[in-house]
């Protein structure tokens, strides 16, 4: 009895199911299978292309690679050109290999393929990562975008722009846009559910960046300030959950930079989960806290501390974060000490840190969990520790990641067992990225 071909016989979606887990280059060779299969490729809706890949799917581990980008981007489009299209995911990612022979080679490339891609219907996610800016191209007008993810380049809207009114997820990493444009795009995008806008670059001629947020569905925000962004405040987004707040390349000494970000996070306070990265804290060290602010929904924060730069008013605005959240349940500290030796710096850490503190709803009541991580040596961290041990009444793990030290000193063992401890709960463990080592410290029981 003759073989059925079943496979060919399958329905047009699980065929085009089957050959969007190959590569591109192994799903044009299924056009050799059958009759039937001869021009199923074409139907591909989802593309993902590296440059360091060719559009067929073949690495490319030349030395001459550096030169050929040109080349590599028409390959793509006459890829695209061979395909029917609508596309619902393209995918488009440049390596820091990829040079062009000139700035405006690559600009009017990429411009051209994103024409040809509005040619073939339409696009439902789109994602271009450049390594370096490409030069300034225009972003045609996608009806059916949910999904728009840039990185490191020049974007302007075109004329008579009226909005992605499907888009959902927006993602924008060192973008040059103009203010104007970008409040567009955000007017325009009433559905975002998650925002991420990092560290973004005005148009050196234009106003600095100026927004003001309000999603009804918004619950995903990150914001990267650096000396572009003039202000950004969060005005109506009932359904907003997970906040991040991070600096770069900004003047942490400006008063109109500290305000502006005391601003936001207090625009924020209907947060269940909130991350403030790098100096945020130092930031907040310049201007005067409000006394009775609070995050009532606040069950996760991740905060960065710097000994090095830490002082008696940072430490202030670290204790007050803590009192505004009375219901946090657990909290993640990023701490960085370049040196770990007695200098003024760690005597005023320990001056600041190791005494009982009240007024601290959360570690009376609700915080369980704990997580330090060192980027240094884990000695550096000891006086944190003491300090959670010290004050944190529920807590039942407290957890140091840390890259250094990872023979856990004896005399730095033998200080921590004789810590005050106010959970008889608590457990301590030690983790090493670097060996992947685990290890678990007893401590007293000061009950």
């Amino acid at each position: 009895m003759a073989e059925v071909d079943r496979i060919s016989f399958l329905p047009l979606e699980i065929k085009l199911s089957i050959l969007s887990l190959l590569r591109i280059k192994d799903a044009v060779r299924t056009s050799a299978l059958a009759r039937s299969w001869r021009h199923l490729w074409t139907h591909l809706s989802c593309l993902r292309l590296n440059s360091e890949q060719d559009p067929l799917g073949e690495t490319c581990n030349t030395p001459n690679f550096y030169f050929v980008s040109t080349s590599w981007i028409q390959r793509v489009h006459r890829l695209v050109s061979s395909l029917r299209g609508p596309f619902l995911v393209f995918q488009l990612h440049f390596s820091r290999f990829c040079i062009f022979f000139s700035h405006c080679d690559k600009c009017v490339l990429v411009q051209s393929l994103l024409d040809l891609l509005l040619q073939k219907g339409d696009v439902e996610t789109l994602d271009l990562s450049f390594h370096n800016n490409p030069g300034k191209f225009h972003l045609p007008w996608f009806h059916s975008l949910q999904v728009l993810r840039l990185s490191r380049c020049h974007v302007a809207l075109p004329t008579g722009f009226r909005g992605f009114h499907r888009l959902e997820i927006l993602d924008l990493y060192e973008v040059e846009i103009s203010n104007h444009d970008l409040n567009l795009l955000l007017h325009t995008s009433n559905n975002l559910t998650s925002l991420m806008i990092r560290y973004c670059r005005a148009l050196e001629s234009g106003n600095p960046l100026s927004v003001n947020l309000s999603f009804p569905l918004l619950r995903h925000l990150e914001f990267g300030i650096n000396e572009f962004v003039e202000n950004v405040t969060v005005d109506s987004s009932p359904c907003l959950e997970h906040a991040a707040i991070a600096l770069s390349d900004a003047d942490y000494s400006s008063q109109n930079l500290a305000k502006m970000i005391l601003r936001l996070v207090t625009s924020v306070a209907m947060v269940s989960s909130l991350k403030l990265d790098f100096d945020v804290l130092k930031c907040f060290s310049l201007v005067t806290l409000p006394f009775n602010f609070t995050i009532p929904r606040l069950k996760f924060l991740r905060v960065y501390l710097n000994a090095d730069t830490m002082d008696r008013r940072v430490n202030d605005a670290f204790l007050w974060l803590l009192r505004s959240v009375p219901f946090l349940e657990e909290l993640q500290v990023e701490f960085k000490r370049d040196s770990f030796q007695a200098d003024r710096g760690s005597i005023l850490v320990r001056e600041l840190l190791l005494k009982k503190h009240d007024g601290f709803a959360c570690l009376e009541r609700t915080v369980t969990s704990v997580t330090i991580y060192m980027d240094t040596y884990v000695i550096a961290s000891i006086e944190l520790i003491q300090f959670f041990l010290l004050n944190a009444k529920g807590l039942k793990l407290l957890k140091i990641d840390y890259f250094y030290g990872g023979d856990l000193m004896p005399s730095f063992i033998e200080e921590l067992q004789k810590a005050e401890v106010a959970s008889s709960d608590a457990k301590v463990m030690f983790f090493n990225r670097v060996t992947d080592q685990i290890t678990n410290l007893c401590v007293n029981d000061s009950n």
